[in-house]
């Protein structure tokens, strides 16, 4: 058997320049000024072949001898070790952070809800992540990388850090599900390095509902206005809003059947209109004219009329409010003018009381008595009616 560890880690700065060998294939090259290279000569399929494995000193000859040893083992099987490293650069390549959080991302874009959805999925990332990790191979991405990415907005942008982490979660575990070797661990491991974020969590801001009259009246007829109003009129959230369809609104009975697939809940709601509702609902069909299923299309392209326009209604307007404060204004009104019961209130925007086995047997969303609620609520709305309070039998 050929001698193995012939050089000394101490002895190597002192050799000589040329071709120096410490056993089994392994040699190091030492040039002139002292610097080297460590080479692995072996013989596989009846062929001489010679492996680079990193230059001296910055390779040490402890990581040289173990580098060697893995190449001998792969020899031993039949496998070329410069074959498979170059296979290993390519998967590398081929499987960077980016690559994987777009595959996992493409593979739950269809359970997104909503037309903007699968842009705003993917923006934490985008904005934060991917233009310093996006060229890390996923099987070398350390929880260290993570935590020195995200810690600059751990703190000041708590939530968006926190979606930006959980999505590369994501990630990792697709990655694990393609047969890589990942880390299932990681993102754990990188909330235990930035620790808890100092973050307190705002609500949207509201207008009170005293003043929602006087807004409405100033929203103007744009398309993005009007988008508005149906939210402020109905309750729903604003991205139900924007993909309405004129198709889930039955005019026999005048109520609108949110589908389940455009519910942040995803199960069906039905949601009665009023006559102010409708009015609104037929201005924007007749100002688009497309003749399209959607009430709300956006103005060029495909796609709806986007969470930005309205806010941009908003800001121009110099009001703090966000299109879903608007349901916040609703509720409180709902509270303080109406003597409406509790879940009757909670079912007006779409939010789910008591348990599970109460809601099965009261098998109830209250629709007549919501709709008389939002008959009223659209007068208050539009300067009809003031603020008293409806009185709905028990």
């Amino acid at each position: 058997m050929r001698a193995l560890n012939k050089l000394g880690a101490n002895a190597i700065p002192t050799l000589p320049p040329g071709k120096h060998e410490d056993g089994m294939g392994l040699r190091l090259i030492k040039r002139e000024d002292g610097s080297g290279v460590w080479v692995f000569r072996y013989t596989i399929h009846g062929r001489r072949r010679e492996m680079g494995l990193g230059a001296y000193p910055t390779v040490t000859l402890k990581n040289a001898r173990a580098d060697a040893a893995k190449a001998r083992t792969l020899v031993a099987r039949g496998i070329d070790p410069i074959a498979q490293r170059d296979r290993e650069r390519d998967a590398a390549k081929l499987h960077t952070l980016e690559a994987v959080c777009r595959a996992a991302f493409e593979a739950r874009k269809a359970q997104l809800k909503n037309d903007d959805a699968p842009a705003r999925w993917f923006s934490p990332l985008q904005n934060h992540v991917l233009p310093r990790l996006g060229r890390v191979p996923v099987t070398q991405l350390t929880q260290n990388d993570l935590a020195d990415c995200l810690r600059p907005i751990w703190h000041t942008k708590a939530p968006t850090a926190e979606k930006a982490l959980d999505r590369v979660g994501l990630a990792i575990r697709h990655a694990a599900a393609m047969g890589l070797d990942v880390d299932l661990a990681l993102t754990l491991k990188t909330k235990s390095l930035l620790g808890a974020q100092r973050h307190e969590e705002k609500h949207h801001a509201a207008l009170p509902w005293v003043e929602v009259p006087a807004l409405y009246a100033k929203l103007g007829d744009a398309l993005g206005a009007l988008a508005l109003k149906v939210v402020i009129l109905t309750g729903a959230r604003s991205g139900s809003v924007r993909v309405m369809r004129l198709s889930d609104i039955d005019r026999t009975t005048n109520i609108w059947t949110v589908p389940a697939a455009d519910m942040k809940g995803g199960a069906e709601w039905r949601c009665p209109l009023s006559a102010a509702a409708l009015r609104v609902i037929d201005e924007a069909v007749a100002l688009h004219g497309k003749g399209d299923d959607r009430v709300f299309p956006a103005s060029k392209g495909e796609g709806v009329v986007s969470d930005m326009t309205m806010l941009k209604t908003l800001n121009r307007m110099g009001v703090e409010a966000r299109p879903h404060g608007f349901r916040t204004s609703l509720r409180v009104w709902l509270a303080e003018a109406t003597d409406a019961k509790h879940e009757v209130a909670e079912m007006c925007l779409a939010h789910q009381t008591d348990s599970k086995a109460v809601r099965a047997y009261r098998r109830s969303d209250f629709i007549e008595q919501r709709a008389a609620l939002l008959a009223r609520w659209a007068d208050h709305v539009t300067g009809k009616g003031g603020a008293d309070v409806v009185r709905l039998m028990a």
